[in-house]
């Protein structure tokens, strides 16, 4: 009778422990917490071996051997499967985080860059003017001459003013497209995090109902014994 009572008390231990490993963890909001829960996986999993081999021992001195393993093995599966889950939600974070700081330094980038060519766009910088070397006094031209020096400058002047606006256009035009890349890049970021959020929200529904699974299924076991 007092063997049975020490092994029921035994079982009950394990389900108190499997049903408290089975509580939701709070959402991570830091990678140091992330850091911290990695740090306590492994503190946990190193105490769930060691106190699985002290049960063992225990286990072979008394009558009922196979059951007593048995129970320990199931109380270590439960707590495991605990530590894995927060494992995996913790590096999940982590990449989730890295992943998220990539994207906005991408997109201060892209800001940048489009603030950049708009600045350009609105004051072209101005060619340098080149001073005129010092030279003789040229000979007294002919009206002819002067005529024909004053239409070249003009039509000069004319080709340079059209060059430059076909410059300041395309900078223009650029600059545009840049801010139509910019949008597009965006979206692509806000689609993605989208994504990994339904995922990261599905991943931890199914860890939570196999968590539960898994304690309902203990329990049962140990009623049925």
């Amino acid at each position: 009778m007092a063997m049975y009572l020490k092994i029921s008390l035994i079982a009950g231990a394990a389900l108190l422990s499997a049903s408290a490993f089975a509580q939701p963890v709070a959402p991570l909001q830091t990678v140091e917490q992330a850091d911290a829960n990695l740090a306590r996986v492994a503190q946990e999993r190193a105490a769930a071996e060691r106190e699985f081999s002290e049960q063992e021992a225990v286990c072979y001195e008394k009558f009922f051997v196979n059951n007593c393993l048995d129970k320990a093995k199931e109380k270590r599966r439960l707590r495991l499967s605990e530590l894995r889950t927060m494992e995996v939600d913790a590096n999940h974070f982590k990449r989730k985080h890295a992943v998220e700081e990539r994207d906005r330094e991408l997109e201060e980038r892209a800001r940048k860059d489009a603030e950049t060519a708009a600045a350009n766009a609105a004051n072209p910088p101005v060619p340098k003017t080149v001073a005129p070397e010092r030279t003789r006094p040229a000979p007294k031209q002919t009206p002819a001459e002067r005529q024909a020096q004053h239409e070249a400058r003009v039509r000069a002047r004319e080709a340079q003013e059209a060059a430059e606006a076909g410059q300041r256009a395309k900078k223009v035009e650029q600059y545009q497209q840049k801010q139509v890349e910019s949008k597009t890049r965006q979206e692509e970021i806000a689609r993605k995090k989208a994504e990994r959020a339904a995922k990261q929200a599905k991943r931890a529904a199914d860890a939570a109902a196999k968590a539960a699974a898994d304690a309902e299924k203990a329990k049962q076991k140990a009623v049925a014994k």
